[in-house]
């Protein structure tokens, strides 16, 4: 047996498929982790996934603030984005005049730390 049959022979359909999968795995993740333009199109989709855009839009206050006037209060090092998840997840009141955020506690606490870092990010 030479030494490119025994390659070929370990070389399976499913061990190609497990590789590509894994090479495309850490790809979006190290994507994500630079602030890549992949992470923040998964944020816009869990913002339309959960309704946040129902209420919230980029630049401008529909229902409730704007992700820009989010940004603006809570970024910067004024808040962390766990503060922002915790209080999407449990909501609030009286925080940007009468109107409430209702609490959120359907969503899963990794997507409101994606969802809270994405807003603190510029929503971009």
């Amino acid at each position: 047996m030479t030494e490119e049959s025994k390659h070929k022979r370990s070389t399976s359909p499913t061990k190609a498929v497990l590789r590509s999968l894994a090479t495309f795995l850490l790809a979006t993740l190290a994507a994500c982790a630079s602030g890549w333009p992949v992470c923040a199109s998964a944020s816009q989709a869990l913002a339309q996934k959960y309704t946040c855009v129902a209420c919230h839009q980029p630049a401008v206050k529909v229902v409730g603030p704007s992700w820009r006037e989010i940004a603006a209060r809570y970024g910067e090092g004024k808040g962390s984005a766990a503060q922002l998840a915790a209080s999407i997840k449990s909501g609030s009141s009286g925080k940007w005049g009468a109107m409430p955020m209702p609490a959120q506690p359907q969503v899963p606490d990794a997507d409101l730390q994606s969802l809270a870092q994405w807003v603190l990010d510029g929503a971009k």
